[in-house]
């Protein structure tokens, strides 16, 4: 019985990364490679669908090349003189005129066009409605003149 057992030194930090976890399986990879739409945030659904509406109107309005076309999350409400909020609804885009070299803004919030929306297509037809209604502001037109489906379901 005097058989001492050896202390157990301590296993030295290995400075290769793990290939496998302790259950012998291997690392977790993504749910979904990076071309499937799975793989794509909203943000990036959306910006999409911003560039599609802006292409499909590109091919009737080649000046639009010079106007940027930008998504913002939420607008920036600012609080009356008083000190209270307008009761202003809460606005789903946007414009900002060209100045000091600066080309003209078209700008679609996020969240608030999601949240009025139920499915991608309903989505996508609000999206376009958003860009055509701010596109005719910023060029001094009627949404009719800009997109002549405007307004059809």
């Amino acid at each position: 019985m005097d058989n001492p057992v050896p202390p157990v030194s301590p296993r030295a930090a290995d400075p290769r990364p793990r290939r496998r976890d302790r259950h012998g399986r291997g690392m977790r990879g993504p749910v979904a490679p990076p071309q499937v739409p799975l793989a794509a945030s909203r943000a990036e659904v959306f910006a999409d669908l911003v560039q599609d509406s802006v292409e499909r109107l590109e091919r009737r309005w080649p000046q639009l090349a010079d106007i940027e076309f930008v998504v913002l999350e939420v607008p920036r409400l600012e609080p009356k003189r008083g000190g209270d909020w307008s009761d202003e609804a809460v606005p789903l885009g946007g414009t900002i005129a060209a100045h000091d070299g600066r080309p003209g803004r078209v700008v679609v919030y996020r969240r608030p066009v999601e949240i009025r929306t139920k499915g991608r297509d309903e989505r996508a037809a609000l999206v376009h409605e958003v860009v055509v209604e701010q596109v005719a502001e910023l060029l001094g037109l009627t949404p009719e003149t800009v997109d002549p489906r405007y307004g059809e379901d």
